[in-house]
């Protein structure tokens, strides 16, 4: 991983980004929910959406709007996801758009647009549409953190992160804002994340490194195994550090792509960290299965376990469970070959109890606010990690009432 130097704040730590976040009315509490993230001069940009087969109406707009690889701003808003809502929820989003590309001046078709919240609720378009003008005049280059808090739906605190970088001898900058702490187990992306660089990227290599990078981290987190109909991530690059563009293959883009992967990563450990009633992060590694996809197979089943998560909320050493869970995913298992790791502490040899071992040990590592738990397979060299939090009666609370 390249050398990076981590920076205060997040998006608006890069050069020519501005930002701004403000209380629309949306959200019944009377809390920041209308984000507006705006590059000084056309950014290069790529996006990748929620697999998911329904999709919210600003997915479906921003996913065409995307397609032009040139983007200059960003709305966000939370308390009402906008989804299934039919063509009223449509229209609405393209207006959105097209409001904000009038108040800054671009095309509409250079506005992404993210929402999230409750599912089958039409947005209060009046509200927006008051609000709008308020929020593009909030823009300025320490908004970053006003932004970071419009998103967040049942987050307890921002979640933002940036970085400097070196490439080709000049230095980079690279800042994002990332939200979602529930119905998360991304499948292209995460619930809503905004990076931007002033590094000057080609169009296809910014796609090829952001598809890429989103699997590596945002793709390998998973609160509750529930993929959202929101989920949206955003890579803008601006150019203003005023590079040679660069392109696939180029040491430059290696480079680039290092800081790209330690600050996805962190936003991604953010995310989970703050899963809605958590209490540990988790890394579950799995190695030494067949293939790598077996690895990522097994790591997945273990992580998204209710009777794993609830077990890593006691702080009970219940390996069986463990067991279990790799019993009946999709990848190859042969139950006399497995070991596990809570820690530096093997609990498993041979796919039984280990002679001698500390279960005590085990406690205090499970008592930990962050671990990690090894699973060797023996079966090849395979390998893949995903991150993961507890289950607690908080996250049934909270999603217990959610609408209400």
């Amino acid at each position: 991983m390249a050398e990076v130097e981590w920076l205060e704040g997040g998006v608006t730590a890069v050069p020519g980004i501005l930002a701004g976040g403000v209380a629309a009315g949306i959200k019944p509490s009377g809390k920041k929910d209308l984000a507006l993230i705006y590059s000084s001069t056309p950014a290069r940009a790529a996006a990748v959406f929620t697999s998911n087969q329904v999709k919210g109406a600003p997915v479906l707009i921003s996913m065409d709007h995307a397609r032009g690889g040139v983007v200059q701003a960003v709305l966000a808003s939370s308390g009402c996801a906008n989804v299934c809502t039919g063509e009223q929820g449509v229209r609405d989003a393209r207006e959105i758009t097209r409001l904000v590309g009038e108040l800054l001046r671009i095309p509409a078709k250079h506005v992404l647009i993210a929402a999230t919240g409750v599912i089958g609720v039409p947005l209060p378009m009046e509200r927006i549409r008051a609000a709008l003008p308020k929020l593009v005049k909030s823009l300025s280059p320490q908004g970053g953190r006003a932004a970071a808090e419009a998103i967040l739906t049942t987050d307890t605190r921002p979640k933002e992160a940036a970085l400097r970088v070196e490439v080709n001898g000049r230095p980079v900058t690279i800042g994002g804002v990332a939200k979602g702490v529930g119905m998360i187990e991304p499948s292209l992306a995460t619930m809503l994340c905004f990076v931007a660089t002033d590094a000057a990227v080609g169009h296809d290599a910014l796609v090829a490194v952001t598809r890429r990078e989103v699997e590596r981290s945002f793709n390998r987190i998973t609160i509750d195994g529930d993929q959202s109909t929101s989920d949206t991530v955003a890579v803008l690059a601006n150019g203003v550090a005023e590079n040679a563009p660069l392109e696939r293959g180029s040491r430059g883009l290696r480079q680039l792509v290092g800081g790209l992967e330690a600050l996805m990563a962190r936003l991604a450990r953010l995310l989970v960290g703050d899963g809605e009633g958590a209490s540990k992060l988790v890394t579950i590694a799995v190695r030494g299965a067949a293939t790598r996809r077996d690895a990522l197979t097994a790591a997945r089943s273990v992580a998204n376990s209710p009777l794993v998560k609830t077990a890593i909320n006691g702080q009970d050493p219940n390996w069986g469970r463990i067991m279990m869970a790799l019993g009946k995913s999709a990848a190859r298992v042969e139950q006399d070959k497995v070991a596990i790791a809570f820690g530096d502490e093997v609990i498993v040899e041979r796919g039984a109890l280990r002679e001698g071992a500390r279960l005590d040990r085990v406690r205090e590592i499970m008592a930990a606010r962050e671990y990690t738990l090894t699973i060797d397979l023996g079966l090849g060299r395979g390998e893949d990690r995903v991150w993961t939090c507890d289950l607690s009666e908080e996250y049934v609370r909270i999603n217990a009432k959610y609408t209400t």
